[in-house]
């Protein structure tokens, strides 16, 4: 047997985030292993996650002199088993030089699976090294302790271990998931010696399924790079996606799409954008904040924007943007008006500060679309009147999209920012039932929910948007994308899941260097139509 041609093998394959993709939570994983499993020959599907693993390995650091594999007392440590067998017996082959060093966390053989107890053999009868300790000089470490497995508190060496793995120097290539990785939530088991920047790259090959826990919370960083092998199964034909990696639309694309030659500013539709409490209120100037809305909704491809600041006095000190003076700047009144905020999309909240209460029973009674951010949220929060109208739009067919963090997420649901982050997905769903609305909860893998949707995670986007009024950006981008007349909700969800897309890909690909870093005023002039 030859050193592999890592190539060709059809079932592994890097996810890039630029497709829609299913994603499986732990129980229907299991789920879908045990139905798989039981069609198959055994060992099969253990056969499979091992070379795959072993073929990953060896594509990422080909030239590794030493390779560190801590297996776990699990299925998972039987994968990285498996692997082991095939690094070592190709190192063998070209002469030896590659050295591949086991540590093995089962204290009662007996109790292993079948199918890890067939890997252990198999490992031992190829003369695989086996080792109480970490070797040294790895200069490639393999996490197979647990994956999806996890279930109690970690003490003794693999608590080491798995410490060691994640302060490694060397690069970490995951076996289904990074051990301590919630596969539902994202959250990381802590450990004593936590880190927040892994030294080195980190990779994770998931197996069979993608598992939420990878895409949103601490999953981006403690992940890495995601490699996926279904193993040769179906996942979506044996269980119902619990969430969708987004990846949608037109969102993807660099360059604007063609508009009808026979078109005008009002095919594109009106945004209202409603906010940017002025400093003569409390001292505290917001005024930037629905500017920057309003800008993004212009370059993403609305025919008008409107906007009106909330500045606590009868005569406006902002009349004009010298950077975009397409922007057409209204008196608060002109603006809440019934028939306006009927024929428009509305942005309200970016920058509103103690302002928006008074301006939103108005907005929520009549808008239509409607993008509900920051100071927004925070109002309605401490308010049932205003909680009532708002619960009120979706038995009206009225669209609301609410755009929160998740502090202001935690102010919703009357709960704590822990609570949100303990689990973002189901967070997300809970606001969407909760007020009849899209939830859109922003954070590291922006998770998107509606009622009635299977929620989204959004895959693009980097630590770049961790800057002052971006989110006021994403804002403006989504109440551009509604402007349009859409047939339905669901329509309407898919513009958002596509306008949060595009948000984080513009930062994906931002080329603009050390000294024209990201910030939200450069952001939302690269922002383009999505459709």
């Amino acid at each position: 047997m030859g050193t592999p041609d890592f190539t060709s093998q059809a079932g592994l394959r890097q996810v890039s985030g630029d497709r829609r993709e299913a994603l499986h939570g732990a129980a229907a994983t299991r789920h879908i292993e045990q139905q798989a499993a039981a069609a198959l020959p055994d060992h099969t599907l253990m056969a499979r996650a091992g070379l795959a693993a072993a073929r990953l390995a060896l594509a990422l650091q080909p030239h590794a002199r030493c390779i560190w594999i801590a297996c776990g007392p699990g299925n998972n440590g039987g994968d990285g088993l498996v692997a082991a067998t095939h690094l070592h017996r190709w190192a063998q082959e070209r002469g030896g030089e590659q050295r591949v060093v086991v540590t093995h966390a089962a204290h009662d053989e007996a109790r292993l699976p079948a199918d890890a107890r067939w890997a252990l053999q198999a490992a031992r009868d190829a003369g695989v090294t086996f080792s109480d300790a970490p070797p040294a000089d790895a200069d490639l470490a393999i996490d197979a302790l647990f994956g999806i497995g996890l279930v109690r508190s970690l003490e003794g060496p693999v608590a080491l271990w798995l410490d060691r793995l994640r302060n490694s120097p060397a690069p970490v290539l995951s076996i289904d998931l990074p051990s301590g990785l919630d596969a539902d939530t994202g959250v990381l088991a802590p450990l004593a010696n936590m880190v927040t920047v892994a030294p080195a790259p980190r990779h994770t090959l998931s197996l069979l399924t993608l598992k939420p826990g990878l895409f949103t919370g601490v999953g981006r960083d403690a992940a890495g790079d995601v490699w996926l092998d279904d193993l040769g199964v179906s996942p979506i034909a044996l269980a119902a996606a619990s969430a969708w990696l987004s990846g949608l639309g037109t969102s993807t694309t660099t360059s604007p799409p063609r508009r009808a030659h026979a078109s005008h500013k009002g095919s594109y539709g009106d945004v209202v954008v409603i906010g940017g409490q002025g400093m003569a209120v409390d001292g505290a100037g917001m005024t930037g904040a629905a500017i920057l809305a309003a800008r993004a909704a212009l370059h993403a491809g609305a025919g008008r924007i409107f906007v009106g600041l909330l500045e606590g006095s009868a005569q406006s000190a902002v009349a004009w943007d010298p950077m975009c003076p397409e922007l057409m700047f209204r008196h608060i009144d002109r603006l809440i008006e019934r028939g306006v905020l009927r024929s428009a999309s509305v942005v309200c909240g970016c920058g509103g500060g103690a302002s928006v209460a008074a301006v939103l029973p108005g907005v929520l009674s009549h808008a239509n679309p409607l993008v509900l951010d920051a100071d927004a949220l925070n109002a309605i929060a401490t308010d049932p009147a205003l909680q009532t109208l708002l619960g009120h739009r979706h038995g009206r067919g009225l669209t609301t999209v609410l755009t929160p963090h998740p502090l202001e997420a935690a102010r919703l649901l009357e709960s704590t920012t822990a609570a949100v982050m303990a689990d973002r997905v189901r967070a997300a769903q809970a606001i969407a039932d909760r007020f009849g609305s899209v939830c859109v909860l922003k954070g590291s893998g922006t998770v998107i929910a509606a009622p009635g949707e299977t929620p989204h995670i959004n895959p693009s986007g980097n630590a770049a948007l961790a800057t002052a009024g971006t989110g006021d950006v994403l804002a403006g981008m989504i109440g551009g994308a509604l402007a349009r007349p859409h047939p339905s909700p669901s329509h309407a969800f898919a513009r958002v899941a596509d306008a949060v897309f595009h948000h984080g890909a513009l930062a994906d690909r931002w080329d603009g260097g050390a000294s024209h870093g990201l910030s939200a005023s450069r952001l939302a002039a690269r922002v383009t139509p999505l459709d």
